[in-house]
């Protein structure tokens, strides 16, 4: 015998409204307000990561900030690493805020370069909130390939 989905839930006795559900609910995720503000600024920070014929060319959205709030370091093992921190803005006690979204607080990403990456040479550069990182690549050699002229 088939079985017919149903819209009753047995557990609860209740009829199941798809539009309200919350299927995350039993989990033992933290509340919104325990979760920390500077953790926002980490996770919204968009990275993108492509491969030309010449170098690894990092792209990150930083809007608002300056060059001297973000660092890009190149550690052992070849793991380019950008951090920086976006500054709360100063309360004034007569401001009356009516919505913060922007996200402040220390942000890190790190990014294990290929074997091809030359990590002596990398640049940054900073243009109107977008930081750049080209990691130039090496040159992969062609082998040579020498004809065996096959006798007999």
């Amino acid at each position: 015998m088939a079985m017919i989905p149903s819209f009753f839930d047995n557990r609860r006795g209740t009829i199941f409204d798809p539009f309200t559900w919350e299927p995350f609910k039993d989990f033992p995720f933290p509340p919104s307000s325990l979760v920390s503000h500077e953790n926002s600024a980490f996770v919204n920070t968009r990275i993108d990561w492509k491969e030309t014929s010449e170098a690894h060319v990092f792209q990150a959205d930083l809007p608002g900030l300056k060059k001297e709030e973000v660092k890009v370091e190149v550690e052992d093992d070849r793991v380019l690493q950008i951090s920086g921190e976006r500054s709360v803005e100063k309360e004034d006690k007569s401001d009356t805020w009516h919505r913060v979204e922007r996200s402040s607080g220390k942000f890190l990403r790190r990014f294990r370069l290929p074997e091809n990456a030359k990590v002596d040479e990398v640049k940054a550069t900073m243009e109107n909130g977008v930081l750049t990182v080209t990691v130039p690549k090496e040159e992969v050699k062609k082998p040579d390939v020498k004809g065996i002229e096959i006798s007999g």
